[in-house]
Formats: C-alpha cells, sequence, structure tokens
C-alpha cells in the first residue's frame, strides 16, 4: 500500500496541527496504523498507533494528552492531531502501516510513507 503524508508546517510552540496519511488502496481499511517521527540526529522512534477499526490507540508517553490519532476508513486516511506543540515536537513525522498487530516499533512496519516536516518554533 502506498502511503502519503501531508499536514506539516512551521508553527509557534503552544499551537496546533493536524497531519494526514492518505492511503492508495481500499484495504486500508483492514490495515493497522501509526506514525512515527525522526529529530535530526536521533533514531526513529514511534508516535502513536490506531487498530485497523479505531477501536484502539496506544501513545508514546510524551505526547499523551496533547497528540490524537484517528482514521476515516471511507477517505482511505489517518490522523494526527497535535496540540500544545514543544519545540521538541520538531521532527519528520512518518506515516506507516501493518497488516497484523498494532505498531508500536519501526521493525514491525510492513509500509513507509514519506515524511512531513514539522517545526516549532519557542
Amino acid at each position: 500500500v502506498q502511503l502519503q503524508a501531508f499536514g506539516g508546517g512551521l508553527v509557534q510552540a503552544g499551537g496546533s496541527l493536524r497531519l494526514s496519511c492518505a492511503a492508495s488502496e481500499r484495504t486500508f481499511r483492514s490495515y493497522n496504523m501509526g506514525w512515527f517521527r525522526q529529530a535530526p540526529g536521533k533514531e526513529r522512534e514511534f508516535v502513536a498507533a490506531i487498530n485497523w477499526s479505531g477501536s484502539f490507540t496506544s501513545y508514546a508517553d510524551s505526547v499523551k494528552g496533547r497528540f490524537t490519532i484517528s482514521r476515516d476508513n471511507a477517505k482511505n486516511t489517518v490522523y494526527l492531531q497535535m496540540n500544545s506543540l514543544k519545540p521538541e515536537d520538531t521532527a519528520v513525522y512518518y506515516c506507516a502501516s501493518r497488516r497484523v498487530g498494532v505498531v508500536a516499533t519501526t521493525s514491525e512496519v510492513d509500509y513507509w510513507g514519506q515524511g512531513t516536516q514539522v517545526t516549532v518554533s519557542s
């Protein structure tokens, strides 16, 4: 499945952004989805995940309470609503899919989308 992420940009600390990731296939609804991010000089890290139906979500401790992952299977799209953004949230954000099981680590990802840059200024 091909994934395309968009919605990144430059925002001041405390602001909000919503990332979207559109999938190319109708089988999207059977995939578990996630968001990861990679800051300069750091490894790619897990941010949030959602199961195929949207009934289960999980978050990294660093974003819990600030970020919300959701999906619209009718639109083949997964979202990441980011509120109360901090400078340490600055990174390239990647959407990812996994056919079986909720994704939690980079090694579990079946498909990656291209990244979208999020920059939070202080």
